[in-house]
């Protein structure tokens, strides 16, 4: 295996570590998300045109 296959294989091997990580962060965020104090104190027609909004 020459060189530049070696160099190649090992950046593509670390950038593809690095999406999988940053990945389950992302996931992991998402799910823990907690709505904000102000969020609760909102009635439940603002709740629903800022759920709608997504």
């Amino acid at each position: 295996m020459s060189l530049t296959t070696t160099i190649l294989m090992l950046v593509f091997g670390w950038l593809s570590v690095a999406a999988a990580m940053l990945w389950g962060v992302l996931r992991i965020t998402r799910r823990h998300h907690h709505p904000s104090p102000s969020s609760t104190e909102k009635t439940t027609e603002a709740s629903q045109r800022h759920a709608a909004a997504h």
